[in-house]
C-alpha cells in the first residue's frame, strides 16, 4: 500500500455560536414556569357563558398551549440576536490542512 499526503495552509473563521436548542429549551422551561405561576395566581370562577368552573390542570394545560410556544420563539430571539452581536468578535487563523489518499 502506498500513501501519499499533501498538506497546505488555508485560513478559517473561528466563530462563537449560541446553541439554539439550549436557548429554545430554556424558553420552553420558562413558559411552563410562567403557565404554572399564571394558573395559581388565577381565580377560577364559574364561567359566565357556559356556567362551569374549570379545574386547575385544565387551566394549566390551556396555559401551555399559549406560554410554551411563546417560550420557544422568544428563545430562539435571544439566541439569535446573541449570534448576531457574536459576529464583530469572529476573527480568521490559519490552519494546517493535510490530505492523506491511501491506494489499495
Amino acid at each position: 500500500m502506498s500513501s501519499s499526503e499533501t498538506s497546505q495552509t488555508v485560513e478559517a473563521t473561528v466563530r462563537h455560536v449560541p446553541r439554539y436548542g439550549v436557548f429554545m429549551g430554556i424558553g420552553v422551561v420558562l413558559g411552563i414556569i410562567a403557565a404554572g405561576i399564571l394558573t395559581f395566581t388565577g381565580s377560577f370562577e364559574e364561567s359566565q357563558a357556559l356556567d362551569v368552573v374549570y379545574p386547575a390542570g385544565q387551566v394549566f394545560g390551556f396555559l401551555l398551549l399559549w406560554t410554551v410556544p411563546i417560550g420557544l420563539a422568544l428563545g430562539g430571539v435571544v439566541a439569535l440576536i446573541l449570534e448576531r452581536t457574536g459576529r464583530r468578535h469572529d476573527r480568521v487563523v490559519r490552519v494546517g490542512r493535510e490530505t492523506i489518499v491511501e491506494a489499495d
